[in-house]
């Protein structure tokens, strides 16, 4: 974290944001490590809420089980879960050196570099139902709900629509052909000139 507050003056905010399963949390969290920043997930704040509200939020892929998508529906009849969640990552923003996972942090935050990962419904139905063992159908359908009802609440919340509006980003990385171990390389080539020329 030093090395970065010496290389840029000032503290260092990035953002990582893409749809389900294009790969943004092991990419931020790699981004992180590299650069010596805080990790902060966007999804893990939420699932904090829903845990004191009662929810069993253990296991992997928890968002497209049936909790998750309950949870979903609670945040869309009820948008403080989601404000709540966004003035804590603004506060931890503000802070600086950090890496954030975030679906609406790069509209609501002034600064900082923001990354969009662009993967097709594809290419993240696959990797999906790789993740969670399921076949592509049922990985399609639990995807394209998710997405759905993602872009919902912050359409209703923001105003802005989640994977079409990407004018607030300063880089576009299609991960559709690139695996991991290339788009953090192509990533931190951008994030290097970023940084050097923020000093």
């Amino acid at each position: 974290m030093k090395g970065v507050r010496k290389r840029c003056g000032q503290a260092a905010v990035i953002f990582i944001c893409g749809m389900t399963s294009c790969g943004k949390t092991t990419l931020a969290k790699r981004v992180a490590e590299k650069y010596s920043l805080k990790y902060i997930s966007g999804g893990e704040a939420l699932k904090a809420l829903a845990a004191d509200e009662g929810y069993d939020v253990g296991g992997t892929g928890w968002w497209e089980s049936d909790e998750g998508m309950r949870f979903f529906e609670q945040r869309m009849d009820d948008l403080e879960f989601d404000k709540k969640v966004d003035q804590r990552l603004l506060e931890w923003a503000r802070q600086g050196n950090v890496v954030l996972d975030s679906w609406t942090m790069p509209w609501l935050f002034d600064g900082g570099f923001k990354v969009w990962l662009e993967a097709s419904e594809d290419v993240r139905t696959e990797r999906l139902a790789r993740r969670d063992n399921l076949s592509f159908g049922e990985a399609l359908e639990i995807l394209r709900e998710k997405d759905l009802k993602t872009k919902t609440i912050y359409k209703r919340l923001y105003g802005f629509s989640l994977g079409e509006d990407l004018s607030p980003f300063d880089m576009i990385l299609d991960v559709n052909l690139l695996g991991a171990d290339e788009a953090f390389k192509t990533l931190c080539l951008t994030v290097d000139k970023w940084l050097s020329g923020r000093s």
